[in-house]
């Protein structure tokens, strides 16, 4: 069994110092800091008021490492992070249960940016027309009056296709414009 600082067997009820915590994990004492009040980790204090981590804190900043790397945003890591406790190590079902819910969002991220590649040589109705696609799909800008941004990427993502100017779509009338009746 490996040592602890304190020279004695690391057990899972030791707290580790924010040092400690930096030099385990990668991450700066900085963004530890920014963590704890984001409310994504949790630290106790000494009586001499240092930071003190419970050694379960180590799989929480761990996934909000690789969560970063994936581009996943901060807050939407909170939102699954609430599925675990935070004063106390998680059982493994309550893992179970954060993964399902994450892997739920991961793969319409991994949806999204499949779309995204599949798209990215045509027009996605950001009104750039600088393809020709985007004159057949977009002429004269006319998808800048349905919104801002990528609206055809944008639609296609919410799983609504934006229908080329002037086309029908099955569900559609001739009087929306292209766009599905409702």
């Amino acid at each position: 069994m490996a040592a602890s600082y304190r020279g004695g067997p690391v057990e899972p009820e030791d707290t580790l110092s924010v040092g400690e915590v930096s030099r385990r994990t990668g991450v700066p004492v900085s963004a530890l800091h920014f963590y704890e009040r984001r409310g994504l980790i949790v630290s106790t204090r000494t009586a001499g008021n240092q930071r003190r981590y419970a050694r379960h804190m180590l799989r929480r900043i761990s996934l909000i490492v690789v969560a970063k790397r994936l581009g996943v945003p901060l807050a939407e890591l909170s939102e699954v992070f609430a599925a675990v406790p935070i004063s106390r190590a998680p059982t493994t079902g309550e893992w179970r249960r954060l993964s399902r819910e994450w892997k739920e969002r991961l793969e319409e991220r991994r949806r999204t940016i499949e779309r995204l590649e599949r798209d990215l040589a045509g027009c996605i109705g950001c009104g750039c027309l600088s393809l020709k696609a985007c004159a057949l799909l977009n002429p004269d800008d006319v998808l800048g009056e349905r919104g801002a941004g990528p609206v055809r990427f944008d639609a296609e993502v919410a799983g609504a296709p934006v229908a080329a100017p002037g086309e029908i779509r099955p569900g559609q009338d001739s009087t929306s414009g292209g766009r599905a009746a409702f």
